[in-house]
């Protein structure tokens, strides 16, 4: 197999959520195959250390743009300022989100808003911004959106998050058939239990880290770094015929009953 089927050399990638856990790892590891990369999160201070590990470790270059994905309206107008800047954006992957724990029946109008303004509606919007640019430029493109278990089945506490996500695999094969004339490939993938800073809650709780350990079948939480093998073949020639699929990388969650 030629070594430059993954290469991600000449291009450059977009991250939300890029200052840290999963986003991080993502920006990272695409950098890591050859690509430039715009990392987008709110907190300024984070993303430029991000962005000082992604330069000092790999040869590409790498960007902070702190920007808050809830603010849909000011998306176009940011997304514009990142391709200037970038010269240009070749490979989108929305990995910003938010999720707020509680019952359905007390879930308020307000938290329902947030969780899916920055879940899918931010997406659509950031989606649609990239796919106008790739028109323009008349060049093919790549969106990767991450999505979750949630995709496949319920968790309690999380209707609003479930939601989200769920609708976000279906916003990835309805973008993915009609953007398909474009030669945009738009995927999903759809990480297990992850150790992340904002999953430790879970992950240090005995019995809750005990129940994951044990629905998986490769008895262990998946780290971030787990996913960069999944965006860099969707991102790269090597996921050229790849379109409207989600990926799972849960160390086999789904699979067991």
């Amino acid at each position: 197999m030629e070594s430059s089927l993954f290469s991600l050399s000449g291009k450059t990638a977009l991250v939300t959520g890029g200052g840290r856990g999963i986003g991080f790892a993502l920006a990272k590891g695409l950098a890591e195959h050859g690509a430039d990369v715009a990392l987008v999160a709110r907190t300024k201070e984070q993303l430029e250390v991000a962005a000082h590990k992604i330069q000092s470790q790999t040869s590409s270059n790498a960007r902070a743009f702190p920007f808050d994905v809830e603010n849909v309206g000011e998306i176009e107008r940011f997304f514009e300022r990142i391709v200037a800047e970038m010269h240009g954006i070749d490979i989108l992957v929305n990995c910003a989100g938010t999720t707020i724990r509680g019952p359905a029946e007390d879930v308020d109008l307000a938290t329902w808003n947030r969780v899916i303004q920055v879940n899918l509606t931010s997406v659509l919007v950031l989606s649609q911004a990239f796919c106008w640019h790739r028109k323009q430029a008349g060049k093919a493109g790549r969106i990767i959106n991450i999505g979750s278990l949630t995709c496949h089945a319920a968790r309690p506490t999380t209707a609003a998050y479930g939601s989200s996500k769920s609708g976000l695999l279906m916003l990835t094969k309805t973008l993915a058939v009609e953007w398909a004339k474009y030669n945009i490939n738009v995927n999903l993938i759809g990480p297990g239990y992850i150790a992340t800073e904002l999953t430790k809650p879970l992950w240090t709780d005995d019995d809750f880290n005990r129940w994951v350990i044990e629905k998986t079948p490769l008895a262990r939480w998946g780290q971030p770094e787990d996913l960069v093998g999944a965006a860099v073949l969707l991102a790269s020639r090597a996921g050229d015929f790849i379109t409207g699929q989600i990926i799972y990388v849960d160390g086999g969650w789904l699979a067991l009953l």
